[in-house]
């Protein structure tokens, strides 16, 4: 099979990486790729979100499967027109993807069907949302409605705080027209794991969970950025909450889905939270996460490739999908300054050392490559896996791999997968 990934970060470099290893992918194309994925498939100067571009490409070059990762491309119909056009894709079309393209949209569904969440009110009106707020309790989360590279969250931790995220969501637009709506929802405590999960829309597969570290400095302090590590498995989620989690979340959505005429088929990723109330969902992503595939597709047995098949062909159910009885660590090497302002263009040392060690992956995520070596080109420029029989023999020897690694003010987190 001829074989197109559309995306250009560390999700689509794990992607890219798996696939490669199928005996079905006789071709493998990115679009457009980054430095990394150029040494393992063609890299296409076509942008992620160019939908007549991939199309056209495809067509063209009799591409059997599109995979298209990441959220905007998959928010605007691209898996729609692949799929008008006769081209097989992998993922799930627009008025699926609106799970995680809208909050609001998630919530109301959340509400209807008995999906635990958090409660929670929907605003288009700055002076509405910020009344409301006088008379809430705090902390609180303020969440931008649309697409917002992961970071369109904030928890306001008093009232000043949350006037100061409604404004700069609703009227200063740091979000764009992401945040022409917001939800507010009630803080939750707890501990968070992440699940991604294969769904043909009928059947839904859970994969091993993870957990990931959105703040940009150690101890879950800083900025939220789209993620700076991961591990898996979670340290709390066991296999009493994960048959939990089936019954009142996973088949739950999958159901809900279905009824409101959106079957959903691809990847259904559910952040969750485990509460003294029990597993609550706190948000969906309609695609692999980034950095969590970077750990989960490592830990995969099975031909990712005849996955994709059987959820295309809704016929998931006959599939046996196993998993390593291992553990993976993911540490995210970031631009000194992501997730605000950073240069890029630093030359990039040692990845080759780092890989001598046969446990350990080097994902890149923004790197070019130039006259043969590799450089920055990113906020996030590699994800560093590591394979271990325990959790701790992975952070050791992921931490050992970053030592091994070098470039002009790289910055990553020292605690990852210590929660």
């Amino acid at each position: 099979m001829k074989i197109l990934v559309v995306g250009g970060g560390g999700r689509e470099h794990a992607l890219v990486w798996k696939t490669a290893q199928s005996p079905l992918a006789e071709k493998i194309y990115c679009a457009p790729g980054n430095g990394g994925i150029s040494k393992i498939a063609e890299c296409i100067p076509i942008k992620a979100t160019d939908i007549d571009g991939v199309v056209k490409f495809s067509r063209e070059n009799k591409i059997d499967l599109v995979v298209v990762a990441p959220d905007d491309p998959l928010a605007m119909g691209m898996v729609d027109a692949l799929e008008e056009a006769g081209i097989r894709a992998f993922g799930p079309r627009k008025n699926a993807a609106v799970i995680e393209s809208s909050k609001a949209f998630s919530k109301q569904l959340m509400k209807k069907y008995g999906i635990p969440t958090a409660s929670y009110e929907i605003f288009d009106n700055s002076e509405l949302a910020i009344e409301y707020l006088k008379h809430q309790e705090y902390p609180i989360v303020i969440k931008a409605d649309g697409l917002a590279l992961g970071k369109g969250v904030i928890i306001a931790q008093d009232y000043d705080q949350a006037v100061q995220a409604v404004n700069d969501i609703m009227n200063t637009k740091i979000f764009g027209s992401a945040g022409d709506r917001i939800v507010v929802e009630e803080f939750l405590t707890g501990h968070e794991v992440s699940i991604l999960a294969f769904t043909d829309g009928k059947t839904i597969v859970p994969m091993v969970s993870s957990q990931d570290h959105k703040r940009a400095l150690d101890n879950d302090q800083g900025l939220n950025t789209g993620g700076m590590g991961t591990f898996s498995p979670s340290r709390i989620y066991t296999s009493e909450l994960a048959e939990i989690c089936m019954g009142k979340i996973f088949k739950p959505t999958v159901s809900a889905m279905n009824s409101e005429g959106r079957k959903f088929k691809g990847v259904l990723y559910f952040g969750l939270i485990i509460t003294k109330d029990g597993p609550k969902v706190l948000e969906y992503n309609a695609r692999f996460g980034d950095p969590e595939t970077q750990v989960v597709l490592p830990r995969l047995k099975n031909d990712i490739v005849e996955i994709f098949n059987a959820v295309i062909d809704e016929r998931l159910e006959g599939l046996e999908i196993e998993w390593d009885d291992n553990a993976a660590v993911c540490v995210v090497m970031a631009s000194g300054g992501y997730p605000l302002k950073y240069q890029t263009g630093y030359e990039i040392e040692g990845i080759d050392d780092a890989e001598n060690d046969e446990k350990v992956i080097v994902f890149h995520a923004g790197t070019k490559l130039e006259n043969g070596k590799f450089l920055t080109n990113g906020g996030r420029v590699l994800g560093v896996t590591a394979l271990g029989d325990t959790l701790d023999s992975a952070i050791e020897r992921a931490y050992n791999a970053v030592a091994k690694i070098r470039f002009e003010n790289m910055h990553y987190r020292k605690d990852i997968g210590r929660k």
